[in-house]
C-alpha cells in the first residue's frame, strides 16, 4: 500500500524528470525500450508518445494492474507491461535497443542490485544502450534531500537500510563502474538531487 500511495504522489512530480530522460536516453521511433521495476509505468508511456515500443515490468502485481488500466484508459497499443523478477528477466538476450530503471536501485538489496544490472545488460543489444537514473551520492543538503531521508525512513527499516547502504557504497557510478559499465553521459536534474547516467552496453 505505501508504494502505491507514493506513486500517486510522486508520479505527477516526475514528469519532467520522464521527459528528460526520453530526450537523454536519445529515443528514437521504433526503438524496443525496456524499463525495469517501472511502478504504474509512467517512463513507459513517456517512451510510447514519441513511438517507441516500450516494455514495463515491475515485480509488483498491483503496480502492473495499475499500469495496465492506464494504458486501457489511453488506448495505447505500442506499450505492454507484465509482473517479472527484476534479477530474472523473462527476455531473450538481445532483445532490446535501450533498458532504463528510474530510483529503484536505491531501494534494492546490496547483492542483487549486481544481477539487476547484469540482466539489463543481457537483454539489450550490444551496442545498446542502459540509462540508469537515481539519488545522487551523496545526498545535497538542501530541505528537499532531508524530506527523502524522511520518506525512505518512512517506508520501513529494510527498505532505508539499503537506502543507506546505497549512498554508502557510492551511488550509481561506482555500480556501474563495479560492472564494467563506462559512462557516456551523466547529468544531475532536480536540482542535482538526482543522477542520470547512459552507458553502451559493450559486451
Amino acid at each position: 500500500m505505501w508504494l502505491l500511495n507514493c506513486s500517486n504522489l510522486v508520479d505527477p512530480l516526475l514528469k519532467n524528470l520522464r521527459i528528460f530522460v526520453v530526450k537523454f536516453a536519445e529515443v528514437k521511433t521504433e526503438n524496443r525500450i525496456l524499463d525495469v521495476c517501472c511502478a504504474t509505468g509512467d517512463q513507459v508511456f513517456h517512451y510510447a508518445k514519441i513511438g517507441a515500443i516500450a516494455t514495463g515490468i515491475d515485480s509488483n502485481p498491483k503496480m502492473i494492474e495499475i499500469a495496465a488500466r492506464k494504458q486501457k484508459s489511453q488506448r495505447i497499443d505500442n506499450v505492454c507491461f507484465q509482473v517479472a523478477d527484476a534479477t530474472d528477466l523473462p527476455f531473450e538476450d538481445s532483445t532490446f535497443d535501450i533498458a532504463s530503471i528510474s530510483l529503484a536501485l536505491h531501494e534494492i538489496e546490496k547483492g542483487e542490485r549486481d544481477k539487476v544490472i547484469s540482466e539489463m545488460k543481457r537483454v539489450v543489444k550490444k551496442d545498446g544502450s542502459l540509462v540508469f537514473t537515481d539519488f545522487k551520492a551523496p545526498l545535497p543538503s538542501t530541505k528537499v534531500a532531508f524530506l527523502i531521508m524522511a520518506i525512505e525512513y518512512s517506508a520501513g527499516k529494510k527498505h532505508y537500510e539499503n537506502f543507506k547502504n546505497y549512498l554508502q557504497e557510492g551511488g550509481l557510478p561506482i555500480l556501474l563502474q563495479k560492472n564494467k559499465l563506462k559512462k557516456e553521459k551523466i547529468d544531475y536534474p532536480q536540482d542535482g538531487l538526482l543522477i542520470v547516467i547512459k552507458t553502451k552496453n559493450n559486451f
